[in-house]
């Protein structure tokens, strides 16, 4: 038995839910890049850094039962969840293979697709992870990102800002794991680098008021993540409950904006 491999976000039941609820935000955008994309029945597609599985079960339900989805996830929690959730829903066309994309080598395969969201982000060296998806892919393939590009457009307006240093605190602690919040940012020139072509590159950032239901994602994420950065002691009780406050406030107020972080949507196809 493998031990549980704790992230920086972390792999609590909090934080699981916590992904639940972005899946379900983003959901919307991201069958629509499917479709784009190319995602139908009967394809085969690798799913890198699946988590708890939400989009793994959404890939398994699209491709049916004449496709698969290889789901690739370190964590033991994470892979015990998107075990359940395909045992609820009765699919049998997911493989999860519970490894390590830095330390393990990626299961060979027939991929159609690959899935990458907010994976580039958290690992510490992008550049193996696309040299070892090049490695899989096969020509005419296609791969699909969604990482994010510019971390700190994320601003409240008007200007919170307890959660402007929350937010650096957010990018420094990415970067002490050995992640890189704006995970995007080399990914053109190591695509190219491993004979993918870009199809299309799309920025998705948004303005929404507390009413738009886009709005619980960075919401949550502050809630879930105070904690752990009391935990490292970056922070105090005190600033987590200012910004608790500050937050309570800005949702009670019809002006209130939040621009979102830049997530690129980078569709490339293998030549």
């Amino acid at each position: 038995m493998t031990t549980e491999r704790d992230y920086v976000l972390g792999t609590h039941d909090e934080e699981l839910a916590r992904l639940g609820l972005q899946h379900r935000v983003w959901r919307r955008v991201v069958l629509d890049c499917w479709q784009r994309a190319g995602v139908t029945v009967g394809k085969r597609v690798l799913d890198i850094g699946a988590g708890p599985g939400y989009a793994a079960v959404d890939l398994a339900e699209i491709v049916g039962p004449n496709g698969e989805v290889v789901a690739i996830e370190r964590s033991k929690n994470f892979a015990r969840a998107m075990n359940e959730a395909c045992r609820v829903r009765s699919l049998t066309n997911v493989k999860i293979h519970e490894l390590d994309l830095m330390a393990d080598e990626l299961p060979k395969g027939d991929y159609d697709l690959s899935w990458c969201r907010w994976v580039l982000s958290f690992v510490d060296d992008p550049a193996l992870l696309i040299r070892k998806l090049g490695g899989v892919m096969q020509k005419g393939s296609v791969a699909i990102f969604h990482e994010y590009g510019h971390y700190e457009t994320w601003h409240f307006f008007p200007c919170l800002a307890n959660q402007e240093r929350f937010r650096e605190h957010v990018i420094a602690t990415w970067r002490e794991s050995g992640g890189e919040p704006d995970g995007a940012a080399d990914l053109p020139a190591l695509l190219a680098a491993n004979s993918f072509f870009i199809r299309s590159a799309t920025p998705h950032i948004f303005c929404v008021r507390p009413t738009d239901y886009m709005w619980q994602w960075p919401a949550t994420f502050i809630e879930i993540y105070l904690p752990r950065l009391i935990e490292m002691g970056r922070i105090d009780q005190k600033f987590a409950n200012a910004l608790r406050a500050d937050l309570a406030r800005a949702e009670t107020s019809p002006n209130s904006l939040m621009i979102t972080p830049l997530v690129l949507e980078i569709v490339a196809e293998k030549l």
